[in-house]
């Protein structure tokens, strides 16, 4: 999408084309910044990449690479996990949150809708249902196999900027896109084990017998490492380090992170990386404490995105050079 220059219109406003999602906006001189009337992101007249054909191998994560290789050596884990779906019923997923939660569409939250569009062309993924739901516990998810869904929580769209709402909802999308939602649904439905009332549910009797406790741990471990390329995919969305650093700052710090130093923030993720790759026992407690979720840690995927950028891999992909041109 070509930017257009502003232009003067008769009242001595600007028209400017939101660079994300192409609305064409009036603008007045307020002293403050001017945002896009429909997805509510700040207007400039920076060009947005569209990535036309984007290759999903051109940003995952090697870790993701080498644990979904990995997990795909378990005999017979294809096979188990489109049993279980079937069993627990991809419909039953959208029926809850049809029956449970807000759809959003261009009439309902146009913001939030405009906000998926954006990802989804920007990534070159097909549009799937958006939902937001009610819940204390800040986060998002995406789920389903043949029909994805995206689920928003409320505490966590009320926590964040417009800009990082974009972060999350293209985050999801990058599940979409990266060809995760298999392995995915059923990694959070292990996940759901830990609340006790689904763990006394026949929902846990039917995961357990049909996946084994081998499958149940390399199910974790990948989905640990495919967040990190949803990291990525986020970024070159957003394109802009900062906002994806400031989202994993409140995931760290709630409502307390409007008091927090982010350039500090930054520089403890340098520490913890740093303190990972040259001790073995920081190396081995990360590890191990981390073992039994589903997500990394904030502060662990804010320095590995960092270290993606600084490698000039994310630059090769926005400047469209050949990968043997890379630095």
């Amino acid at each position: 999408m070509a930017d257009i220059e502003p232009r003067q219109d008769e009242n001595n406003g600007d028209a400017i084309r939101c660079r994300y999602c192409g609305q064409l906006n009036q603008t007045r001189a307020t002293g403050g910044q001017a945002i896009c009337g429909r997805c509510r992101l700040p207007l400039s007249d920076a060009r947005h990449k569209k990535f036309a054909e984007l290759d999903k191998h051109e940003y995952i994560h090697p870790a993701d690479s080498r644990a979904l290789a990995a997990l795909r050596t378990i005999p017979g884990i294809d096979s188990a996990l489109r049993k279980l779906l079937k069993v627990t019923g991809e419909s039953a997923i959208r029926v809850i949150f049809t029956a449970s939660a807000v759809k959003v569409t261009p009439q309902q939250c146009p913001d939030l809708y405009a906000k998926l569009q954006i990802a989804c062309t920007t990534l070159g993924v097909d549009m799937p249902d958006l939902f937001v739901q009610q819940n204390p516990v800040v986060n998002a998810f995406t789920g389903g196999v043949d029909r994805p869904i995206i689920v928003l929580h409320t505490s966590l769209i009320e926590r964040l900027t417009d800009e990082e709402v974009l972060a999350v909802v293209a985050h999801e999308v990058g599940h979409i896109h990266a060809e995760h939602v298999l392995y995915l649904t059923a990694a959070r439905l292990i996940e759901a084990l830990a609340n006790v009332a689904l763990a006394a549910s026949p929902l846990a009797g039917i995961i357990t017998t049909i996946l084994s406790s081998t499958m149940r741990a390399a199910l974790l471990a990948w989905a640990r490492r495919a967040e990190l390329s949803c990291d990525r995919a986020a970024l070159l969305v957003t394109q802009d380090a900062d906002i994806i650093g400031h989202t994993m700052m409140k995931l760290c710090g709630g409502t307390f992170a409007s008091k927090v130093d982010y350039d500090q923030f930054l520089a403890q993720a340098r520490d913890f990386q740093r303190n990972y790759d040259e001790k073995a026992l920081d190396r081995f407690w990360a590890d191990i404490i981390s073992s039994g979720l589903t997500h990394p840690f904030p502060v662990w995927r804010v320095s590995e995105i960092m270290k993606w950028v600084e490698s000039g891999e994310y630059q090769r992909l926005m400047s469209g050079e050949p990968e043997s041109a890379a630095a």
